[in-house]
């Protein structure tokens, strides 16, 4: 099937990776009124795959948008003059704007994808199932993971899964400061016969910019 997608990015200033946090924080904080910008209704927390994503993209800040979200940061995030990080203002002179339709789900072809922000594969619970298996096992248990992490994506975005999901994953732990607390990350990537558009999120805290791919 194919997605609507949009990608604001400033190319003209530079934050660094965790900084992804306070760029919802700012957008979210501005257009309380749309949900879709924070995923809180009036009840808590919404759960679901975010459709409007924040993250800094090699040192530049960027405004990922799928389906509803499309359009949706293309009316906000173009307008905008300033961004106000932490009250440090940054002028926004000038936004660079991809905006298409683009094809997302299983494909005949193997794509190759590297994750430029952290992946953070683990909760809780598999944390504990991971760090008691040897390294075979290890790899097995991240594939079942990435593959879960992408038909809860597929399913979020009303896409039908009927062929398999193939993953090959090569990716390193690593550790990531996150919200004051060391917790488990993976940088490196994964070959998959899976479509993904660029800079999307799989995993958890996506919507903060974590887990984000490129395809290669």
């Amino acid at each position: 099937m194919h997605i609507s997608y949009s990608c604001v990015q400033y190319p003209d200033i530079r934050l660094q990776m965790r900084y992804g946090s306070k760029l919802r924080g700012f957008f979210a904080k501005k257009y309380s009124f749309e949900e879709l910008m924070h995923n809180h209704g009036e009840k808590g927390p919404i759960y679901r795959y975010p459709l409007v994503q924040y993250k800094v993209i090699d040192g530049i800040p960027t405004l990922l948008g799928l389906n509803e979200g499309a359009n949706l940061i293309l009316d906000i995030g173009i307008c905008e003059e300033e961004l106000n990080i932490e009250g440090t203002r940054f002028c926004l002179e000038r936004a660079e704007i991809t905006t298409e339709s683009t094809f997302f789900g299983v494909t005949d072809k193997i794509n190759e994808y590297i994750f430029k922000t952290p992946w953070l594969a683990l909760n809780q619970e598999n944390i504990t199932n991971y760090n008691a298996v040897d390294e075979i096992d290890k790899d097995d248990l991240l594939t079942k993971i990435l593959i879960g992490n992408l038909l809860s994506m597929a399913k979020s975005l009303n896409c039908r899964v009927e062929d398999k999901i193939r993953v090959k994953l090569n990716v390193k732990p690593i550790t990531v400061n996150f919200k004051g607390k060391l917790m488990a990350g993976f940088k490196g990537g994964f070959k998959s016969n899976f479509c993904l558009p660029d800079y999307a999120g799989v995993g958890k805290s996506v919507s903060r910019g974590y887990g984000s791919i490129k395809k290669q």
